[in-house]
Formats: structure tokens, sequence, C-alpha cells
């Protein structure tokens, strides 16, 4: 008993001097803070609730980029620790933690807010707030799986706000992309002779007029990180690479590490995905009045990069531009920052 308990105080004594919170300030060649830069954890009031963020760039002058995270409730700012993207230079990156989630998170927010035009009208807000304090009349903002659903919405709406669109792991019509990734996992774990995964997907099929059961999703993310189709391309299991990472990031306080996962089961307990799944984005946007930038997996089957294209020829936008990224999944800023530099 007293083994375990001194290891355990030692693991969590570890793990505080691991967890300053803090954010790296920018240097310049002698290892000072770099003139006009900005490095900086805060918390704002949106409709009504404090919501954190991280806002980063090395000349507070640049154009602001709004960071709408995946999910819901899953913030990508963690995973910049193992992935920088090296993005700084170019904008100023705000790491906005939606309503419930990690920085955000409150387990008295009502729960009646937690729905999709909530959302939506979180992201305008949020902007407002950046286009005044960085004095610029409009702003880009950038959308990650979940986060394209709400910020494509956005921009869709409110086009006066936003200088551009851009989508990453765009999501269409995420029913008929859970049914594509369905059938091609199935085929993969057969052809690899993995009898027990296909037995247990064989048990829950996906179809378009069931939905995706409960026992898909339990197995969903094994399966798809396992053929590396999932988070980044690379990665081959989430409790690894995201869970396990999520302590070791440096960015958060141990409370705030905790509350990241709070925060996550929290936003997934409002019945969000059963509805975000039966939008067609193809449908309800089909249109939008900004350049809008599609930047996609080649080996994304978590939003699925062919429904992303269709709906990319379908999308009707004063500019566009689709880039695939030949060695990512779900994440290609994150997995191949030096193209992503170069394209944006």
């Amino acid at each position: 008993m007293g083994i375990v308990l001194v290891s355990t105080l030692g693991t969590t004594g570890l793990l505080l001097w691991w967890s300053p919170g803090t954010t790296e300030p920018f240097l310049d060649a002698n290892g000072h803070r770099l003139p006009g830069s900005i490095s900086q954890k805060l918390s704002v009031s949106i409709n009504g609730v404090q919501q954190g963020m991280v806002i980063r760039g090395n000349d507070a002058t640049n154009p602001v980029l709004l960071w709408v995270h995946g999910g819901p409730g899953m913030p990508d700012y963690p995973l910049t620790q193992q992935y920088p993207t090296d993005l700084e230079d170019l904008f100023t990156i705000v790491w906005w933690d939606q309503r419930g989630a990690a920085l955000s998170y409150d387990s008295d927010i009502p729960p009646d807010t937690m729905t999709i035009e909530q959302f939506i009208d979180d992201t305008h807000e949020m902007s407002d707030y950046l286009r005044e304090r960085f004095h610029q009349d409009q702003i880009y903002i950038l959308g990650h799986s979940w986060g394209s659903f709400i910020a494509l919405q956005a921009a869709a709406r409110s086009p006066e706000r936003y200088k551009a669109y851009l989508g990453m792991a765009q999501m269409v019509y995420q029913l008929e992309s859970e049914k594509i990734a369905y059938d091609y996992m199935l085929a993969a774990y057969r052809e690899r002779g993995d009898t027990d995964m296909v037995r247990q997907l064989e048990a829950s099929p996906v179809t378009m007029t069931r939905g995706t059961p409960e026992g898909y999703l339990k197995v969903r993310d094994t399966a798809m990180h396992q053929l590396g189709i999932g988070t980044t391309h690379d990665m081959k299991s989430v409790i690894t690479g995201v869970f396990l990472a999520s302590w070791q990031f440096r960015g958060y306080t141990m409370q705030e590490k905790v509350n990241l996962w709070r925060g996550r089961a929290f936003s997934r307990s409002f019945g969000l995905w059963d509805q975000v799944i039966r939008i067609d984005l193809r449908q309800t946007v089909p249109a939008l009045e900004i350049p809008v930038y599609f930047l996609e997996g080649k080996y994304d089957y978590t939003c699925v990069t062919s429904l992303a294209r269709d709906y990319f020829e379908q999308l009707q936008a004063p500019v566009k531009g689709f880039y695939v990224f030949d060695n990512s999944a779900h994440s290609p800023i994150l997995e191949e920052p030096s193209e992503a530099h170069r394209i944006l």
C-alpha cells in the first residue's frame, strides 16, 4: 500500500510540475520576447458563458485566424505540442475552446444552450470580439471536422465578418460519411483476416436508414486508428495519440486537463451527434459569398474526403481551392505543416 501511495503521489506531482498551463512567448535571436508578438491565454464572456482561448502570433498585426475545433468538445490545441503548425508567422491564431470544452468547461452551462444554433451564434460573437480587439473588419475562419460544420454555417450566414473560409476535414453529410467509412473498414479488416474486428463491425452495421448504432460508435475510433484513417495517418491508437498525449501537454494546467475530458463527455451528452449526422450541407449551404478553401487528408475516413470533393464541386463561391494532403488523414495542417504553410 505504501509503495502504491508513493508511486501515485509521485506521478501526480510529476504531472503537476509538467502542467504549468502557460503559453510560451515568441523570442528573438537573443532570447528576448519578440516585439509585437502575442502569446496569451484568456477567458471572455461569449453569450453569457465564460469561454477560454489561447492567442498566438509572432506579429499581432497579422490577419486573425479563428480556429473552430472538432468534437464536439475536443480542442485541437493540445495536439500542437506533438504536431506544431508553424502558422504563427502568417496569422494571429486563436485556439478557441468552444462552449463546454476544456478551457470553457463549466458544469453549470444551461443544457438548453448546447445546441447547433448556439454554437453558430457563439462563433459569430467570438468573431466580433476578435474583430474589435485586433481592429480588423474581417478575419479568417477555419473549421475542423465538427468545427467545419459550425464554422461553414457561421460564414454562410454572416459573410461580412470573414475574409475567407477554410475547411479542414470538411464535414458534409456525416451519416453518408460513416456508411462509406464502415464499408471501407469492414473490407479492410476482412482482407487483414482480423476476425475479431470483423465480428464487432458486422454486429453493428451502419445504414442510411438505421444510422450509427451504439456498438459501432464504441469500436469506431479503435477501428479507424488501427487503419491509419483517424486523427492522423501515423496515429494508431486514440488512447496513446490523444488521451495520454493530452496529459503530457504543457499548455493546460492539471485542472484544465481534467476539464478537457469532463468537457468532452459533457459536450457529447446533448444529442448533438444525432442531429449533425442527418444534416446534409450540400442541401442546406449550397453557396458562400466569400472565398472557400478545403484542406483534406488522402486517408481521412473520419470525414470522408470524397464527400468533401463532391460538395466542393457543387458549392458556389467567388473563389475556391481544394487541396489533398497525400500523407495525412483527419488533420492535414497538423500532419503536414510545411505543405499547409506553403498553401496558406
